[in-house]
């Protein structure tokens, strides 16, 4: 494993805006004084027309609401009053019409003020009112309540714009808008010009309207000429829905005052009645436009006419909405049923290897089906829970199969743990897409491989109210955890019920909708989400047979006395009948010699585990016993292997990664299998020596279904071989039973191949590989912390630690687990300069300077390689040659380059090219590196064409060796995205960004700091270039991403994190949010004084920021 550096790990993004150089300026810079003074000689707008509803009254049990819609420069509250200041909809109604809930809406109709334009159109009034209403209604749970309509003028118009919206929204974000047109019962016209007579008399009209008030808008009353194509439409629109509602079209009777002094018939009964629809009344109001919504009193004639009106129809009202929402829903099942093509997938169960033939289980699979029935009124949910081996899983995947066509769509989701439903979550998402390629929020989603964007995604697109007739099946949720309430923990070390070390909950993955169905499966009986199935045995004996003769491939077995006492000893358990028909099926044991077999191996159990008895599961332990029993027999070597599979990570064990067993490091250190513990693993060593040796024993272990091949994994692009994995049930039994007592030298295997076998960083997609070990780095953590004291580690065996907290740091981001490796290589041992330092004793020194570099604990760094700097050059020299010690070099530059010194920095980097070219060559990968550390000083500096020609020359030798999208040459990218930037080129810049960006996402994830600080260079981008919205969501986040991977705390002095909260705060600032911008401002004065000093630039520059706000 060559020895890394970390020059990339340092601040990719050092350098911010405002300090780049004197000669560049910000397009979108803060306004200038003044400009500020121009902004504020602008007239301000107040509120003077109140907007959305307001509730006049809630009426007693209230069985109707009533909405009152202004007109042309009306007012919610001011329209409706009396000169005398009686409202009538609030102090006279309620007297008539006691169970009516009273609304009064307002909006923005003053549209000719010169304090105030208006910015929306008579749809976007409409949806407005419409969205309005759904949230008022839906929070006093009334979205079914009858709703009568009283629209003034103008505001007829909306009230039809809003019912064709409600009219037309079925699907989407607006589906419980239909809920008002499906409501509305009935509606009041009053003064509404709803046609004109001739030509152009309509728009005339409305320019009338106009004159009677302070103010009307040109824009708005081009919508209202009888010609236009706006009204034309509505008018044709409307005209499909109107004979749904009960209508009454009151006329003025007056002519009306202008502002002029001329009287005139604002709307006559020509345009405010249309005679032609059916359903409809024409009522005169003895009065003008004006007043005709205006009564002082109950005997006004005017009230008692519209009052009486209102009455006669909230009587017919509740029936006839009850029966709308009958003939609504009926026609919506009709319609999910007609179309569910518009929610369809095509139905696929690509990660469930069913049965060809599904035996039995008919009765739970009628009780699911009838527990799941009516889900697209209701959710419904039914969890199938029952002992491992059961068939749990079987059953979900055959209900599926049964019953694709009473589903538009059904996806299947591996629940084992939160990482693998995510995953699911993706790939559902993925599957979607193809199929509806139009839904966005999902395509991005998708190529962004952010996960958690997948499951919010995937969960929407469910919750959609159309997308009715969806089933998720969630499989193997084995590890629940409900807050406080946890599976019981095993209380022997041979159970094979033992849950997972972490459990979750699984009820935030759950769609929050009222509608679709949920099949959970799990082997927990406390998982009570939904309706509870337990699957038993199966109570057949035929059955069972039927289960063994297909696993066995043998046929006739009912003849077979033998046969019928085995099904009968294995009591329904399926795996069991599976599991021994496997192992049938690859020898000639007959089935009395396999029950023989069988029952010895039971009686011996029960000696080993006294408990055992009282779990019904006894027949699963004693089929993989068997099955062990039987392959110890077959194959010494697989029985070992299964053994020490026990030490990995439960998927993905490959080859390549076991062969590491028959290697040691090569650079010089001593053997870290001692020649005792060789003599223990030789039949490792001599399986790993051979491939077709080890797929022939590991074959072995794929017949007893103990271990699977992960054929997935065989797709071009995969990193060294397929591996192979072991269901986690199996593994905690090959753990806690096959190794009952600790192991230590299989314990120590999977460490030495873990850390032997991460690639040096100029390895071709070494990250990929990094990927795939992480997770058996995780097992073995488990393993060094939980049995630490046990463990025997061989002779300089601290090593494997520095391995593993190299990955830990580099590729996983857990700095903790990083630490606590270094400190087990270090032996809990602290530095003296005056004591000479081994290799390894000083490999372990200098990553530990590393990681609290990454987390920004520059003054601890500084002491620790300070003092491992003095020790070295105490025992090597000054002048030495010693890899190590430039190793060592180069990661003080990085450190002074963090703490802005510059000088420093480069001086040591200077020091350590002179030494690389001359032992390594100028084109050597870590020359390169060194010439792009250079290239970042020059940069920092403002020596912007210097930083150019170094960082040019490190990217050409690296797509020489690495090739142009290796993680390493996009750092190079990376930091000349930056130069391009300062240097004016925002074009090259944004596209070098987002190359790397692109780069990053695929390799090393979304949420990686490498590609947050590319998220953060790119929101720095857009930021110069004008784009602040952009700028900011990018760095919230990249702030975001920081503070996942160091904690609220850590990120407080962390300086890539500090640097984000900078540049927010200065995009805060332009946007004129000062309380926003102080509040990271302070942050960062808190973090620059905790890391540098009071005294440093960074520190006094904010300090002056902070003043200059207030």
């Amino acid at each position: 494993m060559s020895s890394s550096r970390s020059s990339r790990f340092r601040r990719l993004l050092p350098v911010r805006s405002w300090q780049v150089s004197s000669d560049v300026t910000t397009p979108a810079a803060s306004p200038s004084r003044s400009d500020q003074s121009a902004i504020a000689s602008e007239p301000q707008h107040t509120n003077a027309y109140p907007q959305g509803l307001e509730i006049l009254t809630e009426g007693v049990d209230p069985v109707v609401d009533i909405v009152a819609v202004h007109g042309l420069n009306g007012h919610r509250s001011k329209t409706w009053a009396a000169s005398n200041g009686v409202l009538w909809l609030r102090d006279l109604l309620p007297l008539d019409i006691p169970n009516a809930r009273m609304f009064s809406w307002g909006y923005d109709a003053n549209t000719h003020a010169k304090s105030h334009v208006s910015c929306k159109y008579l749809y976007d009034h409409a949806r407005t009112l419409v969205s309005d209403l759904c949230r008022k209604r839906k929070l006093s749970d009334s979205m079914e309540r009858p709703i009568i309509f009283i629209a003034h003028s103008l505001g007829g118009l909306v009230v039809k714009s809003a019912l064709i919206h409600s009219d037309s929204a079925r699907k989407g974000a607006l589906q419980d808008h239909r809920s008002i047109k499906v409501s509305t019962y009935g509606i009041i016209f009053m003064g509404t010009p709803h046609q004109g007579g001739s030509g152009v008399q309509l728009g005339r009209l409305m320019v009338n309207v106009a004159s009677l008030f302070v103010a009307a808008d040109d824009r708005l009353l081009r919508h209202l000429e009888r010609d236009s194509e706006w009204l034309q439409q509505q008018l044709g629109q409307f005209s499909s829905i109107g004979e749904d509602f009960v209508t009454k079209f009151a006329f003025e009777s007056y002519e009306t005052p202008t502002f002029l002094g001329r009287s005139i018939m604002v709307v006559p009964r020509a345009s405010a009645v249309v005679s032609s629809q059916a359903n409809a009344e024409a009522i005169p109001i003895a009065a003008d436009h004006r007043e005709m919504v205006r009564y002082r009193s109950r005997s006004d004639e005017g009230y008692t006419t519209i009052s009486e009106h209102l009455q006669i129809m909230i009587k017919a009202a509740p029936l006839a909405v009850h029966r709308q929402w009958e003939v609504e829903r009926r026609v919506e099942t009709a319609r999910n049923i007609s179309s569910g093509a518009a929610f369809s997938v095509e139905f696929a169960l690509p990660d469930v290897v069913g049965v060809l033939n599904f035996v039995a289980r008919s009765e739970e699979l009628a009780e699911i089906h009838a527990a799941l029935e009516n889900h697209q009124q209701s959710r419904k949910i039914v969890v199938v829970h029952g002992l491992g081996g059961m068939g749990k899983t079987q059953i979900a995947a055959q209900y599926a199969k049964c019953h694709k066509d009473d589903y538009s769509a059904i996806f299947w989701l591996n629940a084992k743990d939160e990482t693998s439903l995510k995953q699911s979550y993706s790939k559902a998402a993925s599957r979607i897409l193809q199929a509806h390629p139009s839904a966005s929020s999902l395509e991005s989603a998708v190529e962004s491989g952010d996960l958690d964007s997948a499951v919010r995604s995937v969960k929407q697109w469910l919750n959609q109210a159309r997308n009715s007739r969806w089933l998720m099946i969630y499989d193997n949720y084995d590890t629940p955890s409900f807050g406080r309430e946890r599976l019981d923990e095993p209380n022997n070390d041979t159970n094979v019920d033992e849950v997972s070390e972490s459990g979750y909950d699984i009820r935030p993955f759950l769609p929050e909708t009222h509608h679709g169905a949920v099949l959970v499966t799990t082997r927990s009986a406390k998982v009570s989400i939904g309706r509870r199935i337990k699957l038993g045995k199966l109570k057949q004996l035929e059955d069972s047979l039927k289960i063994l003769s297909d696993a066995s491939g043998r046929q006739n077995i009912a003849e077979d006395a033998g046969a019928v006492e085995l099904a009968r000893e294995l009591d329904g358990l399926p795996l069991a009948l599976v599991t021994a028909g496997a192992y049938l099926d690859n020898v000639a044991t007959t089935f009395s010699e396999y029950l023989e077999m069988y029952r010895a191996s039971w009686l011996s159990l029960q000696k080993t585990t006294p408990d055992l008895l009282s779990y019904e599961d006894r027949a699963l332990y004693s089929t993989w016993n068997m099955s062990y029993r039987q392959i110890e027999h077959q194959s010494p070597p697989s029985a070992m292997l299964l053994r020490l599979l026990a030490y990995f990570d439960n998927e993905d064990v490959w080859f390549e990664l076991l062969q590491e067993a028959n290697n040691t490091i090569s650079d010089g250190a001593p053997e870290y299998i001692d020649p005792i513990q060789r003599e223990n693993t030789g039949w490792l060593l001599d399986l790993v020596d051979d491939v077709l040796r080890f797929n022939k024993v590991v074959r072995i272990l794929c017949d007893y279904s103990l271990l699977e091949a992960d054929i997935s994994t065989n797709d071009n692009g995969q990193v060294e071989s397929p591996g192979y994995s072991m269901h986690a049930c199996v593994h905690s039994w090959t753990r806690h039973v096959l190794n009952r007592e600790f192991d230590h030298t299989l314990a120590w295997i999977p460490i030495h191949c873990v850390a032997l076998h991460m690639p040096s960083f100029d390895s071709p997609r070494y990250w990929e590989l990094n990927q795939r070990l992480i997770r058996h780095a995780g097992r073995c953590y488990t393993i060094i912390t939980d049995k630490g004291p046990e463990i025997q580690v061989p002779q300089g065996g601290g090593w494997a630690f520095i391995a593993l907290g190299a990955l830990f740091m580099y590729y996983g981001s857990q700095f903790n687990e990083a630490e606590e490796m270094y400190r087990r290589a270090l032996n809990g041992d602290e530095l003296s300069p005056e004591e000479p330092v081994d290799r390894l004793t000083m490999r372990a020194i200098v990553r530990l300077g590393w990681l609290h570099r990454i987390r920004g604990d520059l003054a601890k760094a500084e002491i620790i390689f300070g003092r491992a700097l003095q020790a070295q050059e105490n025992f090597l020299g000054p002048e030495s040659d010693d890899e190590e010690l430039f190793d060592l070099i180069t990661s003080l530059g990085h450190l002074y380059s963090d703490q802005g010194r510059f000088g420093d920095a480069m001086a040591a980097y200077q020091r350590v090219l002179e030494h690389h070219e001359s032992t390594l060559g100028s084109d050597d990968y870590k020359t390169l590196l060194v010439v792009n550390d250079i290239g970042d000083v020059h940069w920092r500096e403002g020596r912007l064409n210097e930083a150019r020609i170094m960082c040019q020359r490190a990217l050409r030798g690296h797509e020489k060796k690495l090739g142009a999208d290796h993680v390493e040459t996009l750092h190079i990218v990376h930091n000349l995205a930056a130069i391009s930037k300062q240097q004016g080129f925002l074009g090259d810049s944004e596209n070098m960004y987002k190359h790397v960006l692109q780069g990053y996402e695929a390799t090393v994830g979304p949420n990686h700091r490498f590609t947050l600080a590319t998220v953060h260079g790119l929101a720095w981008l857009r930021m110069e270039q004008g784009s602040l919205g952009e700028a900011e969501a990018l760095y919230k986040r990249a702030k975001q991403g920081y503070e996942r991977l160091f904690g609220i705390d850590g990120v407080r002095t962390n300086i890539g994190a500090l640097d984000i909260f900078y540049n927010l705060a200065d995009l805060y600032e332009i946007q004129g949010r000062i309380s926003e911008a102080r509040e990271l401002f302070l942050l960062c004065r808190e973090g620059y004084e905790a890391v540098y000093g009071k005294g440093h630039e960074e520190y006094l520059d904010v300090v002056k920021r902070l003043a200059d706000l207030d």
